[in-house]
Order: structure tokens, then sequence, then C-alpha cells
């Protein structure tokens, strides 16, 4: 059974359940990375192409040091809870075209706030042995109350009765994103570097970086069709 390209759900589902083992929540992990990479994947229209992009910021000016962008198909189907099986091997392929290894992954997409508790944040960070943490636009599972208002309130994102993420503003007002460990990260670290991010906007740049590489990459292929 492939790790990587499982053939049915049930295989996926066993993936996971044995990779899930190995996810290291507790971290502390880098408080200060030199780099930073962030991955995103954009879909063509109808579903059938994607492009996987990665871009590595220098994590103390935020100026991109390397890129790369992979072209592909989604390697499984649209399941719930098995997203990741989608992207991996794309984005796996653009992590390997780096000419410099990121310290740490920040994904568009959530860590242990999944509802098998190992989404695409867990399964990069374990599969590439590097620290990574997820930051979602919009929650997957829990609830939460509301933070503050300001820049870097924080509330507990909790599901099952367990946390299993925080919901952080990022910016006076505007709406929170939901961060959560992928691997060998500590929370209040995770979030230390999602605020370290976001200086002006709302998603860290490494996510705002590879959005538009790869969304660019999609748009030169034809990427309506």
């Amino acid at each position: 059974m492939g790790w990587l390209t499982p053939r049915t759900v049930e295989e996926a589902y066993a993936v996971q359940d044995r990779l899930r083992a190995s996810v290291d929540a507790v971290g502390p992990g880098p408080d200060a990375p030199a780099t930073v990479a962030g991955l995103d994947v954009a879909y063509a229209q109808r579903g059938d192409r994607l492009v996987a992009a990665v871009a590595v910021l220098d994590a103390r000016t935020l100026a991109v040091v390397d890129s790369a962008v992979v072209a592909g198909h989604p390697a499984f189907d649209y399941v719930p809870g098995l997203f990741a099986f989608r992207e991996l091997p794309a984005l796996l392929d653009a992590l390997d075209r780096l000419t410099v290894r990121p310290d740490l992954l920040v994904c568009d997409g959530h860590g242990l706030a999944h509802p098998r508790r190992f989404g695409l944040a867990c399964h990069l960070g374990v599969v590439t042995g590097l620290p990574a943490i997820g930051v979602g636009k919009t929650p997957l599972v829990g609830t939460w109350v509301t933070p503050a208002r300001e820049r870097g309130a924080g509330a507990p994102l909790v599901d099952g009765g367990e946390p299993v993420g925080r919901v952080l503003r990022t910016q006076d007002g505007v709406k929170p994103v939901f961060v959560s460990v992928g691997h060998r990260m500590s929370l209040d670290n995770a979030c230390a570097r999602v605020l370290a991010l976001t200086p002006t906007y709302r998603l860290p740049e490494t996510t705002r970086v590879a959005d538009r590489l790869c969304r660019a990459a999609l748009a030169a292929r034809g990427g309506a069709g």
C-alpha cells in the first residue's frame, strides 16, 4: 500500500492512522527560523488539473529567496477528511525542486484541526521531517468564542472536548485565521510565527506569495478550462 498514493479510501485512512502516530505536537519548534516556506495549490475550473507552488521567504525581511511550481492532476478523489492526498504528490515534487531547504512549512490548510487529527500540515511535516503548521482561512472542525478585535488576540479552537488549534486575530478588526500544529511545533510558537508573517495583511506572506505563484502559473496554462 502506497503511503503517498493510496488506491482506496480504506487505504488512505490506514495511511493516516499509521503516520498520525509520528506527529510531534509538542515541539517547541524553531523560534527564530531563517527561512519559512508557504505552500498552496490552485485548481483549474473543471478541477481536473492543478498547480502546486512553494515559496521560501527570508523570515526576517519576508523577501522571496526561492520558489518552485509544479503542474499536475489531483492524485485522489475528493473525499472529506482525505483532501491532502489530492495535493501531496505535487507539493512534494515542488519541495524537491527547491534549492533552499526551509526551516518551517506554513500550509494553507490545517494540521491537528482536522476530523481525523491529521490534516495537510501534519502529513507534510511527518513525510518531510520539517516543522509544519496549518493556517486555515475557514475552520474545518471545532467551536470557539470570538477573540478580541486586537491583533494577537486568540481563542482556543475546541473539537470533541479537546483543543486542536487557536482562532487568531492577525490584524485589528479583521476576520481571524485558524492556526493548528502540523509537526514539530508547539501551538504557542505556531501562533507567534503566524503573527511574524502577517505584518500588514490577514494571511501570512508565505501564503500570499505561494497563492500568487500557483494562480499565475495556472492562468499561463489556460487554467480556466
